[in-house]
């Protein structure tokens, strides 16, 4: 879970600094400070702007006083990329910040920019870690506390077998963790992870992924719609294709060697390593990304961005099919 640096923990400080590259902790910190302004003011108006779209003077202009007094939230994403010019603003605002306008700032932690870093921890700044997951026992950490803010409990094993199945993508264990919750009640235990994600292939968003990945596009298309039947969600299949191919990517770039090292490599349970192999055959570096193109496109459309979100996976599925096919 994301954790703060200092003893400021009111997310309608003026200023918050979340410092990171995981997205799924980067995300969250904005909707912590948009959820608190929103809960002071249900009209509160919220900017989120990427930095290319904050220019010499925006900032003045997002920050002026208002006629009403109106709260704002102003989100600046990928705050290292800043212009220079831009930055001298930045740092000015941070002088003498406005009145009932928090300014979230979200900065990848690298010696880019970290002059504008420096300038904001100076200036007292509420931060927010969101550092990326690099090791095992970090996502089995993140599982267990994603089970404890939902209230429930978890066996060790459960949290070790959701890792183990899952993989190293927070989004995609956060998602798993909020579906077990939903669908089962007391505590959760390795049968039950078992359950749905390694003895229930048929409404497994990863039989639907293994399927596609090998090319086998009608019992991919069968898979996917018996799971969407039987209510699993559109973003844990996009999810599990994402891993399924990201996955071959990374195999297929890999040195040689034991399943075992490598598992240690590339973050995958030794398990994983040898289904993968058999699963690349057919698979070229353009094919892969081919695929990823499609997912990421049927991404966007379960969460919002298209009309019918099962003709989005429908779509992604038989093309990424066809890319294992593209010899």
């Amino acid at each position: 879970m994301a954790t703060r640096k200092n003893s400021t923990d009111d997310p309608l400080a003026p200023l918050t600094l979340a410092v990171g590259q995981e997205d799924l902790l980067l995300d969250r910190a904005v909707q912590q400070v948009v959820a608190a302004a929103r809960a002071s003011d249900a009209d509160t108006d919220v900017r989120d702007l990427a930095s290319d779209q904050l220019h010499p003077g925006t900032l003045a202009e997002l920050t002026s006083p208002s006629l009403f007094a109106e709260r704002k939230v102003v989100i600046v994403r990928n705050a290292h990329d800043l212009a220079a010019d831009t930055i001298k603003d930045v740092k000015s605002y941070l002088d003498a910040p406005a009145e009932e306008i928090t300014l979230v700032l979200l900065h990848a932690g690298g010696v880019k920019g970290k002059g504008l870093l420096d300038a904001a921890r100076k200036a007292g700044a509420r931060e927010v870690a969101c550092p990326k997951t690099t090791k095992p026992a970090e996502r089995l950490s993140f599982v267990r506390s994603e089970f404890r803010a939902l209230g429930r409990s978890a066996t060790p094993e459960a949290g070790q077998a959701l890792v183990d199945s899952i993989g190293s993508d927070l989004r995609e264990l956060a998602a798993a963790v909020s579906q077990l919750v939903a669908d089962v009640e007391g505590t959760i235990d390795e049968s039950v992870v078992a359950r749905y994600y390694t003895g229930r292939a048929e409404a497994s968003s990863f039989t639907v992924a293994d399927r596609a990945v090998e090319g086998r596009a009608a019992e991919a298309l069968e898979a996917l719609r018996w799971s969407l039947s039987t209510g699993v969600a559109p973003v844990l299949i996009t999810s599990a294709l994402a891993q399924g191919v990201r996955a071959i990517g990374k195999l297929s770039s890999a040195r040689g060697g034991r399943p075992a090292d490598l598992a240690r490599e590339l973050g995958m349970p030794p398990w994983k390593i040898d289904r993968v192999r058999q699963q690349m055959r057919g698979w070229t570096p353009d094919g892969v990304a081919l695929a990823i193109r499609a997912i990421a496109e049927a991404d966007a459309g379960v969460k919002g961005g298209g009309d019918d979100p099962e003709y989005a996976l429908e779509k992604a599925v038989v093309a990424v099919a066809r890319a294992a096919r593209d010899t």
